[in-house]
Formats: structure tokens, C-alpha cells, sequence
């Protein structure tokens, strides 16, 4: 009941500060004032008064059981070890691909799938078209004579077998738009 009354007398003072802003002819600065005047009695008929104090007497009673109560102690070292099983449990699948049946080393696995991306990618047939028989025995093709050089240093990162499939998907689209 007093809590309610010290509510009413918080309002009432700041609805006369409001009135007086607003008789000075600042009116935003008179709305502001009242909307934060009525807030102690919206606390205090909602019942919000009380709880927050009921929340402080329980959070109050925690603190005091903090410090006496071995058993709270204990609760604090049951949470400490279930973080550190989650982390190890999170690092332990970040290490594993998946269901763990690859035993294959993760560079190797994600090679694999690199490859397997790029023949899906490329147009079915498109790769032995493009390449013909001269380019695959190491001629040039006529009329270009850069192309070449570049089958060479696109050799060294194809692994020497051949250098032109690094763009016969390339060219298998280029052909089928008639470019």
C-alpha cells in the first residue's frame, strides 16, 4: 500500500513538471515528461512494483545462498563440466567428416569432391569434343600460336596431362552459344 502511494506522489510531481513545460509552450518536452510521469502508477496498478521486489528478495536469498551453501558450488561445477564436454564435442566433429566412414585425410576428401563438382558442371560429352586428337598428342592448333605457351603452363598445374582440359568446360559453352 505504500509502495502504491509513493507511485501516485512520483506521477502526480512529474504531471505537474509536464504541465508547467507545457505552459512555457514546450510541448515535445511536456509529452516526454508526462509519458515518463505516468510509468510509476502503470508500474504500480500492473503489479510490476511487486515482483521487481520479490525478484530483488530472491536474487538477494541466491547471493546469500552463494556464499554458504556448498550445493550451489557444486551446480557451478556441473555447469563448468557440461561447457567443456559441449566444446570438445563441437572440436571432435569439426575434426570428422560427418559420419567418419572416409578414412581418407580432409585435403584428399575435399579434392575429391572438387572434382567430382567440376565434371558435373561441365556439359556431357564436352570435354573429348573440345580437346580433339591434335591437342591431346601436344599439337597446336592452328592459328594460335599462344595457345601453346599457355598449354604449357596450364600443364604444370594440371599435372602434365595435357594442359587443355583446364578449359574444355570453357569452351563446350562457348561452342554451345556459338561464340
Amino acid at each position: 500500500m505504500l509502495t502504491t502511494t509513493v507511485c501516485i506522489a512520483l506521477s502526480a510531481a512529474g504531471l505537474a513538471l509536464a504541465f508547467l513545460t507545457a505552459y512555457r509552450r514546450r510541448f515535445v518536452a511536456a509529452l516526454r515528461l508526462a509519458a515518463f510521469a505516468l510509468l510509476p502508477v502503470g508500474l504500480a496498478m500492473a503489479g510490476l512494483v511487486e515482483l521487481g521486489s520479490e525478484v530483488g528478495t530472491a536474487v538477494g536469498d541466491w547471493g546469500t545462498d552463494l556464499v554458504l551453501k556448498p550445493s550451489v558450488w557444486s551446480g557451478f561445477g556441473v555447469l563448468a563440466v557440461a561447457v567443456v564436454l559441449y566444446v570438445i564435442a563441437r572440436v571432435a566433429a569439426g575434426r570428422s567428416a560427418g559420419d567418419g566412414s572416409d578414412p581418407r585425410p580432409r585435403k584428399e576428401r575435399r579434392a575429391a569432391a572438387r572434382a567430382e563438382r567440376e565434371q558435373a558442371a561441365a556439359a556431357p560429352g564436352a570435354s573429348a569434343p573440345s580437346l580433339g586428337a591434335g591437342r591431346s598428342a601436344g599439337a597446336k592448333p592452328e592459328g594460335k600460336a599462344k595457345s601453346g605457351s599457355r598449354q604449357k603452363s596450364g600443364s604444370k598445374k594440371a599435372g602434365g596431362s595435357g594442359g587443355g582440359e583446364d578449359f574444355s568446360d570453357i569452351e563446350a559453352i562457348l561452342k554451345k552459344h556459338g561464340i
